[in-house]
């Protein structure tokens, strides 16, 4: 059995109300639950959460609800105790899971058709721990990230030795090469994952340590409100409007 466990809460700090946000007249959350249901080889989509209009849309859509525990619910929980929690009860309800996708209510980029590469390439390569969306930002390089030192002045993040030689970097973007972060709209996991995850690779430990990424472009996971503008570009790009929405299958 593949089940796909979508997560989302009532409150939020930098965005109250993120995943009910409406894009194209739908909430955030329609999206990637949305790609879910329409992947062939999921049989049973879940959504963990506290939120009553979360609750009321998995329900229109015959997507079962886990009720999620108020310790699970502060601005302190992590997102992967959240996944433990949710995965365990759908294995503990619905028996032994092949596979999980796990999926974040306030990350609409996500498509039907990566799910189903992602299910593809964890099937034919057994010893893949996970599947993860990834999009290319160079310009987030850890080579540019900076902190604020007791001085009040900024200073590298993290040492430039840690590159190689300093004498050959550069002001460019690209001159470490491709730079890619998991954007969060996606991650296929095995279920040892899930049961091991104290062993996965930090800071996104439900993921393992051999990860495939699925390359895609502008992914992410909405925290802000600037963030509007890149997940309407990736709607518009990767999802033109149809004269029904709710019938995609990408």
């Amino acid at each position: 059995m593949i089940s796909a466990l979508l997560i989302g809460r009532k409150g939020s700090v930098g965005f109250p109300k993120k995943n009910t946000f409406l894009f194209r007249g739908k909430p955030m959350a329609f999206y990637p639950m949305d790609a879910a249901l329409k992947v062939k080889y999921v049989d049973k989509v879940f959504m963990s959460t506290d939120d009553d209009d979360l609750r009321e849309l998995a329900r229109k859509h015959a997507v079962t609800v886990i009720e999620r525990p108020a310790y699970l619910c502060t601005n302190e929980a992590l997102g992967e105790d959240v996944f433990v929690h949710g995965a365990k009860w759908i294995a503990e309800k619905n028996g032994d899971q092949e596979l999980i996708v796990l999926l974040h209510c306030n990350a609409p980029t996500v498509l039907s058709s990566m799910i189903d590469e992602g299910i593809r390439v964890l099937r034919e390569n057994p010893f893949y721990d996970s599947a993860v969306s990834v999009s290319r930002y160079n310009m987030w390089s850890p080579l540019r990230a900076r902190r604020i030192n007791a001085e009040g002045l900024l200073q590298p993040f993290v040492p430039f030795e840690a590159f190689g030689d300093p004498k050959k970097i550069n002001c460019d973007r690209d001159s470490q090469g491709d730079v890619y972060f998991a954007d969060m709209a996606l991650s296929i996991v095995r279920m040892s994952c899930i049961q091991n995850i104290h062993e996965g690779l930090l800071p996104q430990r439900w993921m393992g340590k051999r990860v495939y990424p699925l390359k895609q472009e502008a992914g992410c996971d909405v925290d802000y409100e600037w963030q509007i503008p890149q997940v309407e570009y990736w709607l518009n790009k990767n999802l033109p409007v149809t004269k029904d929405m709710s019938s995609r299958h990408v």
